[in-house]
């Protein structure tokens, strides 16, 4: 057996291999490249990463760099990090791509095929609310402020057929589908793809009140300064997902059917409403 010395001297051996394994990893880590893909943040975060990362690791592959996903805890903080182009490549919504493809100036890439979003309005299953006139003087719930088809087209519906009601701001679509399932507010504003991906406990106690017309949905876009060769690797890969099996089953656990390529001028219906809106840029 070993004596006291021996085993002091073993530990103090385990820990200069630890030591060095501990370095080498920080080398590793300071040195590897890789790419950060913002998502904006609909869900809660652990639904978040189940939905994306896997398509992270399927970009990566196919595009040969290393991708990513991040979010953020709040759309606010996700606009923040947009001002200030912390993400390589950024999956926002309309209104934010009219905003930060002017500064910082993140460049279209793709976009849902065939695809348009709506704003909605959802209420309680048993809510007495047949139209938004009855939304008059009461409490409503969105996810954040520039939130667009779920906040922006939503309230300035309210302002004309509504006027009085009181807007909270709840984080995310799920907390605003669960806030008026559980009767907290007398309706919420959402979308149609992340009411559709509440579990079904959650979607049973609500109905859509009311819906928007239809505008070009959310843009997946680059930061300015991203090379065009690993831009055009990344776009490849995005356009023929919906060409291979696995792919196909990526773009399901996002809940879209696949990508086209996109330019900035496929969100000029969004730019002619004159939102407006600062975002403190």
């Amino acid at each position: 057996m070993l004596g006291l010395e021996g085993k002091v001297m073993g530990r103090f051996l385990v820990f200069l291999v630890a030591l060095a394994f501990a370095f080498d990893g920080q080398a590793q880590q300071a040195t590897e490249k890789h790419l950060s893909f913002g998502v904006v943040p609909q869900h809660d975060p652990e639904k978040m990463a189940r939905q994306w990362a896997p398509l992270m690791a399927y970009l990566s592959k196919q595009a040969g760099v290393t991708i990513r996903f991040s979010t953020a805890p709040s759309i606010p903080e996700f606009e923040r990090r947009l001002t200030e182009g912390v993400y390589d490549l950024a999956y926002m919504n309309p209104y934010h791509f009219t905003v930060f493809n002017e500064r910082p100036g993140y460049r279209a890439m793709a976009r849902q095929n065939n695809h348009v979003i709506k704003g909605i309005l959802v209420v309680s299953k048993d809510a007495r609310a047949s139209s938004l006139r009855d939304l008059k003087g009461k409490s409503l719930a969105f996810p954040a402020p520039h939130a667009f088809a779920a906040t922006l087209i939503t309230r300035a519906q309210l302002e004309k057929t509504a006027p009085g009601y009181k807007a909270s701001f709840v984080q995310s679509h799920d907390s605003v589908y669960r806030a008026v399932s559980e009767g907290l507010f007398a309706a919420g504003g959402g979308i149609h793809r992340t009411l559709g991906e509440m579990e079904p406990a959650i979607r049973k106690k609500i109905r859509v009140l009311w819906e928007s017309a239809g505008f070009t949905g959310h843009a997946i876009a680059s930061h300015p300064s991203m090379p065009e060769e690993q831009r055009e690797a990344i776009l490849g890969a995005l356009l023929s997902m919906s060409s291979t099996q696995a792919g196909q089953e990526l773009l399901e656990n996002i809940g879209m059917a696949g990508f086209v390529e996109a330019v900035g001028s496929d969100w000029d219906d969004v730019r002619r409403l004159g939102l407006g809106v600062p975002l403190g840029h």
